[in-house]
């Protein structure tokens, strides 16, 4: 009793420092975020007088959403998300975020705007504050029945924002913000948008029609708009035009080159996913199956062998005599039979395809739910990337596993499509747009319930008998190792599931009877997914984007049956 209580009292110390350090490191927490609150007020000075902000809900690479109160004139506080976008915003992109919120927002789980305030280069858009549950806090406890109804709000939003042409480019779950008890959504944060060639927003015309001609402006932004601006369409007009008429070259370039290292814009790579609208962001957990040292895809090596560099050295001597005798016009036309890639479909890269310029394609969009057009760089992208990301979660849903993919790079990233969707099927889908894809082996497709229903746990495992457990290799979920470039999923010891079988089976006159227990009966519906769920899912994640279901499509598919009634 001594020892044990010396023990005790051993253990006091350490504890008691975790608690301080804890709590220290909470009330330094709330100490920077009250200084944020202050700095905000000093930056938009007019917000004083209208709310008063409790608390930063959400931060990203680009702004920072914090919950406040308003006082409404019936004497009643009202809720509001104030969304502070960073000073080096690009004007022309906050005033075509805005105009997407009050064009395609405030219906159809659409995240509408209220206000916008702005003083000098700092603007705070103000919307409804939708009170929502953590994804990943939620996910093991949603019952089938509201997964579908997830999944059915979902394709509602989609399908409104991709009816004015606006393509989301982040749909992912802290994007989709749920409110579970209230049966709530809204579908937040269009930062990242893009419009499609007929785009009814106007400014994503603009944007887009910019980046492709990669022009800078010519002054430093000075907007002169009035302190508080209530949104109905022309205050992003107002943004854009004094925007666009007074920037500055330099300002311009070196915001594109930093969004460039930081991945907002369209040909960038998204580096740091952070939520902005109270979405923790977990990058662990992660559930596939990553690339394998067997099965990978071949990275573009920028070191000729000696082979090309004699002879890109020979075709140079040829292309310079033909110049040298007169005949610079046939040496011309012939120079593209000469200048023949001859590394197609091998592991190195020949002197004319270094010489060519790189590929530039949108791919803004947070790692794991690009599309695979978006990995190969299509230069061409629809709103057919959102319904691929909805796919992803709608997977995620249905495995009980998020994030489902993690990759660091769109090589791996397709990789890993690879393992579930099968290497021959992405290849060929590459080919319907103009993308040639080499892999070293050949990965069959999976079959998505097997895979689903393996991950969740739902599978019926009491009914197999013991020399199926031999050769029917199953897998615990929760069981995930992640090596160096590779996430296994380790297999239970057989011993282990033998005792798990014994505990939840009897023998019984007839053989092996299943015995019921109060967990098998709290399934929640899992235990009865319908094939049109999985059908869905195959439509959702076709590897061909023009033949990739649509939001509309979706909302008629037979899994929506008894919702539509």
């Amino acid at each position: 009793m001594e020892a044990s209580l010396n023990t005790y009292q051993d253990e006091q110390p350490p504890l008691q420092a975790e608690n301080f350090y804890r709590k220290h490191e909470k009330n330094s927490k709330l100490s920077g975020v009250k200084k944020d609150i202050e700095k905000l007020y000093e930056a938009v000075p007019q917000l004083v007088k209208v709310f008063k902000i409790k608390e930063k809900i959400g931060e990203g690479t680009f702004s920072s959403v914090y919950l406040a109160t308003a006082q409404q004139q019936a004497g009643c506080e009202e809720k509001m998300a104030l969304k502070h976008l960073i000073p080096t915003s690009h004007p022309l992109r906050i005033a075509a975020e805005l105009q997407c919120l009050t064009i395609a927002g405030g219906q159809d789980n659409v995240m509408g705007v209220r206000y916008c305030f702005r003083k000098n280069d700092h603007v705070v858009i103000v919307m409804p504050y939708l009170e929502h549950e953590s994804f990943l806090d939620i996910l093991n406890s949603l019952s089938f029945e509201e997964v579908r109804e997830y999944m059915f709000n979902l394709f509602k939003a989609l399908r409104r924002i991709h009816h004015f042409g606006i393509v989301h480019r982040d749909v992912k779950p802290s994007n989709f913000l749920y409110n579970r008890q209230l049966k709530e959504y809204a579908l937040v944060d269009f930062g990242l948008a893009q419009g499609t060639p007929d785009t009814k927003i106007e400014l994503l015309r603009v944007v887009q029609s910019e980046s492709q001609q990669e022009s800078c402006s010519q002054n430093k932004p000075h907007l002169t708009l009035g302190n508080r601006v209530s949104v109905n369409g022309t205050a992003s007009r107002q943004i854009a035009q004094q925007s666009a008429s007074k920037t500055s070259d330099k300002w311009c370039c070196s915001q594109m080159q930093n969004k460039q290292g930081k991945g907002k814009e369209g040909s960038v790579h998204h580096s740091v996913q952070r939520s902005v609208f109270g979405e923790r962001n977990f990058n662990i957990h992660s559930s596939t199956y990553q690339e394998s040292p067997t099965i990978k895809l071949i990275k573009q090596s920028k070191v000729m062998d000696v082979a090309s560099r004699k002879l890109a050295t020979k075709k140079k001597i040829i292309s310079t005599k033909a110049v040298n005798n007169g005949v610079a016009k046939k040496a011309t036309n012939s120079c593209p039979a000469i200048l023949t890639c001859d590394c197609y479909a091998t592991d190195r890269v020949c002197s004319v395809c270094l010489s060519r310029r790189q590929q530039v394609a949108p791919r803004a969009g947070t790692p794991g739910f690009r599309a695979p057009e978006v990995l190969t760089k299509c230069p061409t992208q629809t709103t057919a990337i959102d319904m691929w990301s909805a796919g992803i979660i709608f997977l995620s849903l249905l495995s009980g596993r998020y994030p489902f993919y993690k990759a660091s790079d769109d090589l791996t990233a397709l990789a890993q499509i690879m393992t579930i969707r099968g290497s021959r099927e992405t290849i060929q889908a590459a080919k319907t747009f103009g993308k040639s894809v080499l892999c070293t082996k050949e990965v069959p497709a999976q079959d998505l319930r097997t895979l689903c229903e393996r991950l969740r746990g739902t599978n019926s495992s009491c009914a197999k008998s013991t020399s199926d457990m031999h050769t029917n290799s199953l897998y615990e979920p929760a069981l995930a190792i992640e090596t160096d470039k590779k996430v296994e999923f380790a297999s239970q010891p057989l011993g282990e599931k033998i005792q798990h079988l014994k505990n939840n089976c009897h023998e019984g006159d007839n053989g092996l009877e299943i015995k019921i227990t109060e967990k098998a009966t709290d399934l929640k519906g899992w235990d009865r997914v319908p094939d049109e769920a999985y059908d869905l899912l195959d439509k959702l994640l076709d590897l061909n984007p023009a033949t990739r279901i649509t939001a509309k499509e979706a909302l008629l598919h037979h899994f929506f049956k008894d919702i539509r009634q």
